[in-house]
């Protein structure tokens, strides 16, 4: 038999959470993030021999988060990982890393009663995501979004499939259509730069999306996502593939017949399960793959 060797690994902390106040003015900033960590080197010993001579302890990577939150700030999460990133890279034993981190949205409230400087609640809007893979001198960032929940009440039709005895779904030319996006997109290596900003750019691909899919007479959710994509490529050049998936959250007519009511299309039961799945790769024809971009990031959500 042949010998039995280790593969690709990494290790680090997940999941550390992280709040920042930054109180430079009396308007307060809030970031809320939970990190995650992970490291990718000389480490072969500790799974093989269990020698840990090499091995950064993720406690001391945890406490890395907050102490670069301190002195360094967080500017974005993409900006924050980074940040990270480079810590890390210059470490010894450590050849690459992955840093990613979801950031959760804080409304200011207030206004009127004193407290709009320093009182927030909760959105319920989507949560931001980022990743930051590093490779030797390489640094590949992803920025994405997860729970986008987007409904449009008409404008949307489903028509034109094949059809077998299995098949019991009537074609409509009018439904409700109804997703919840998760996306992740790669920018591209001349875009990132340490003046980057992250922020009006999460900002810019998220508007772009709401716009495509709101502008879109949709004949097939596969129709919506690739115009989401496509929009937002025509807009960002510093974007250069992405990676979209949505369930396709179905509103079935109720049949009011039996209390001797119509329903013109106005009473719906939300179905949460099972659900159609469309997902997505959108990209320039002469955009180079970048594998080391998406390493153990999922092909899709």
């Amino acid at each position: 038999m042949s010998r039995i060797i280790l593969g690709d690994n990494q290790y680090g902390k997940a999941e550390v959470r992280l709040v920042k106040v930054d109180r430079d003015s009396p308007t307060h900033v809030l970031h809320d993030l939970t990190v995650t960590t992970q490291l990718r080197g000389d480490f072969g010993a500790a799974y093989t021999d269990g020698d840990n001579a090499h091995v950064h302890a993720t406690d001391t990577q945890k406490n890395t988060v907050y102490a670069k939150a301190r002195e360094l700030g967080v500017r974005s999460p993409e900006g924050f990982l980074l940040d990270l990133a480079a810590h890390w890279q210059a470490q010894e034993w450590v050849s690459g890393t992955q840093m990613s981190a979801e950031q959760y949205a804080w409304e200011r409230i207030g206004e009127g009663t004193g407290g709009a400087g320093h009182s927030f609640v909760r959105t319920g809007q989507e949560t931001r995501t980022a990743v930051v893979q590093t490779d030797g001198e390489a640094a590949y960032v992803l920025g994405g979004l997860t729970d986008l929940v987007v409904l449009k009440s008409t404008g949307s039709e489903f028509h034109g499939f094949p059809r077998d005895r299995y098949t019991t779904l009537p074609e409509t030319d009018d439904r409700i259509l109804a997703t919840s996006v998760t996306a992740w997109w790669r920018y591209a290596a001349d875009a990132v730069t340490p003046d980057a900003d992250w922020n009006a750019r999460y900002e810019q691909v998220r508007a772009t999306f709401l716009d495509a899919f709101a502008g879109l007479h949709s004949l097939a959710l596969q129709q919506t996502i690739f115009a989401m994509g496509e929009a937002v490529l025509a807009a960002m050049p510093e974007v250069a593939e992405l990676r979209i998936s949505c369930p396709n959250k179905h509103h079935f007519l109720v049949d009011l017949a039996p209390f001797e009511l119509d329903n013109p299309g106005e009473v719906f039961v939300a179905a949460d399960r099972p659900y159609g799945l469309i997902q997505g790769t959108v990209l320039r024809e002469d955009t180079r793959p970048a594998p080391a971009a998406w390493a153990a990031v999922p092909a899709f959500a």
